[in-house]
């Protein structure tokens, strides 16, 4: 596109991964602008100023009723419509963390297309917060944020209490299996499918992120704007094998690439 591409990172009481969404954005080569819930709820038609929508991490309104779900119902109630009017202009939907328990409990994962919600991502099988660094696969490239020269393993940390991914029934996980809607899976450092602390959540299939059925739409518990710099690794001081670049920044320079080609 002959302009940068357009990143609205959508923000509330409790977000507190804003900046950092935006920086890799940024590094990734988009123009972002770090938006409230209420400035968007007064004038909707600036969502279509965008080309990119980013929810990101944090704990919204306290998490209290439950991760995300006020946020959620926000979005479901008020922006439903042009949330469905921005995918159908085939642009991108991220979220990161919290911003993926939005995804799910509006109703936008796994499918914009069914009016339930078919899957949730609930309390962690250790009954704690985990705050860690964990390998993943990317098992699909059906998402424009995985590009098919993607790297097939990713290092990045978590840090969540409700990131256990659950399917209301067979059905839901296996459309999502059959959809290739699952864009990452927790693996041990072999690359192997393996139990807690590989898994730090008990996710099912060992879920960490899933795509919609367009790919456009994207939510992932790992943080991948926590790991752009290199001096982010938590053995950056240690290792002479790193690299000039986070095993993140290829999500979000994928997602400003579409946006450059598609909007071209």
């Amino acid at each position: 596109m002959k302009q940068t591409p357009k990143v609205l990172i959508l923000r509330t009481a409790g977000t507190n991964c804003d900046y950092e969404t935006g920086y890799a954005f940024e590094k990734a080569g988009a123009k972002v602008d770090i938006v409230h819930i209420n400035a968007l709820l007064a004038n909707k038609k600036l969502l279509g100023e965008y080309q990119i929508l980013a929810i990101p991490g944090g704990f919204t309104y306290g998490d209290d009723v439950s991760a995300g779900k006020i946020l959620a119902n926000q979005i479901k109630y008020h922006l439903e419509e042009d949330i469905r009017a921005f995918i159908l202009e085939k642009k991108l939907i991220l979220g990161i963390c919290n911003g993926f328990q939005v995804l799910m409990k509006a109703g936008l994962l796994p499918s914009i297309t069914h009016s339930d919600q078919g899957a949730t991502l609930t309390f962690n099988d250790s009954h704690k917060f985990e705050d860690r660094w964990v390998y993943l696969e990317v098992c699909s490239s059906t998402s424009p944020f995985i590009h098919n020269g993607h790297a097939s393993r990713m290092y990045l940390p978590v840090a969540h209490g409700e990131g256990k991914f659950v399917t209301k029934d067979e059905g839901v996980l296996n459309r999502i299996i059959a959809n290739r809607q699952i864009v990452f899976k927790y693996v041990n450092a072999q690359g192997e499918e393996a139990g807690y602390p590989w898994n730090p959540n008990g996710s099912v299939e060992n879920i960490a992120g899933i795509c919609d059925t367009t790919g456009q739409i994207l939510g992932m518990m790992p943080h991948p704007e926590r790991y752009v710099e290199p001096t982010q690794h938590p053995c950056w001081t240690r290792s002479n094998r790193l690299r000039d670049w986070g095993d993140g920044l290829s999500i979000f320079k994928n997602a400003v690439n579409y946006a450059k080609s598609t909007f071209s």
